[in-house]
């Protein structure tokens, strides 16, 4: 068994959105609910929780931003754009998503918990320098991977995202940076637009941004041989210090916004491959942070599942893979990016056994 620490607190609860909104709080609300099952209650470590600082906002966010949003603080409703709004709690929920984060990351780098997820709103991969849009009010994830390099010293950051939508601001963060690699599999052409196969990032960071759009219909088997066979090897020539994840549960084969067919065995097939990759490139350290999944019931049933795969309780039984994927629509994909990524990396065939 591996020592989990998840981020939990009522003040995520108090970014409320609004009733019909899709990113509501509910949504932790049955996450929480979840963590008191018999088979879940007390197993988890609670990471502290704390606000970020500025300087750490600072690390992505311009100033006069981050202004904005500290100033819809205690204000009735307050709109960064037309899907993204605040309410008088939301700016401290947004602190507190950050410094979480940040905390659990110190705590997996310094071994005192094997691995963590971050059970957080807002969500944040689409939070723009200067603008937030998506739900997203901060770029949690992003602002953690430059916390782990100038806090805690360490080099070479994976991020992989697994959320329908692509991570706009997390590219944009670091295309240009070679010390982070960027993997994203989305749904494509869809919100917000960006992450296109070509997409490979600029200047030093070309090579680092490895983008994996994808049409709809992709389900456990195509996603888990995608992770296998595109991001394992290119992961492990990469050798990361630390890997994060963006775990997007709007994949789900319920969920109202999205036209993916992922299961909870899927997940936690997902995740046993971060879990791999980072066992092997870096002594286990592994960080998630929730994004988006907006089918209540698939959302609790997926963060069970991906809970139980970071504790190692679950077998080859309970994960996805069936090796019965579509190969009709997966081998155009994997065709595409390993011709435009074999410049960048081996892409070896490079399939481990789980």
């Amino acid at each position: 068994m591996f020592t989990t620490g998840i981020m939990r607190d009522r003040r995520y609860i108090e970014h409320r959105t609004g009733d019909f909104h899709p990113e509501t709080h509910r949504r932790l609300e049955f996450i929480y609910e979840m963590l008191n099952d018999p088979d879940m209650k007390d197993k988890y470590v609670d990471v502290p929780v704390r606000e970020a600082t500025e300087e750490e906002l600072l690390y992505i966010h311009s100033k006069d931003y981050i202004s904005m949003v500290a100033a819809t603080a205690g204000k009735p409703r307050s709109y960064l754009d037309a899907d993204t709004q605040t309410s008088p709690g939301s700016y401290q929920a947004a602190l507190l998503a950050v410094g979480g984060l940040c905390n659990a990351i110190k705590m997996v780098h310094s071994g005192e918990i094997n691995n963590a997820f971050a059970l957080v709103r807002p969500p944040g991969h689409h939070a723009e320098r200067n603008r937030g849009m998506g739900f997203c009010l901060f770029n949690n994830v992003a602002i953690g991977a430059i916390y782990a390099q100038r806090k805690l010293g360490l080099k070479r950051i994976l991020i992989a995202d697994w959320d329908l939508h692509h991570g706009n601001s997390t590219q944009h963060c670091f295309e240009d940076d070679p010390s982070i690699l960027y993997f994203s599999t989305h749904q494509y052409p869809y919100y917000p637009g960006t992450g296109s196969f070509t997409e490979v990032g600029n200047g030093e960071g070309e090579g680092y941004t490895v983008n994996v759009a994808l049409s709809t219909g992709y389900g456990d088997a195509e996603y888990i041989a995608i992770y296998r066979q595109i991001l394992e090897p290119i992961a492990l020539e990469f050798k990361p210090d630390l890997v994060l994840a963006s775990v997007g549960f709007d994949i789900h084969k319920d969920d109202p916004l999205g036209g993916m067919s992922v299961t909870p065995r899927g997940f936690a097939t997902l995740t046993h491959i971060l879990m791999e990759i980072a066992r092997l490139s870096c002594a286990g350290k592994l960080v998630l942070t929730l994004e988006g999944g907006y089918n209540l019931q698939g959302l609790r049933d997926s963060v069970k599942a991906v809970l139980k795969e970071l504790r190692g309780e679950t077998t080859a039984e309970d994960r996805g893979w069936s090796g019965d994927e579509d190969k009709r629509i997966l081998d155009p994909v994997l065709h595409e990016v390993k011709s435009i990524h074999a410049k960048y990396w081996k892409m070896t065939d490079r399939v481990t056994e789980y």
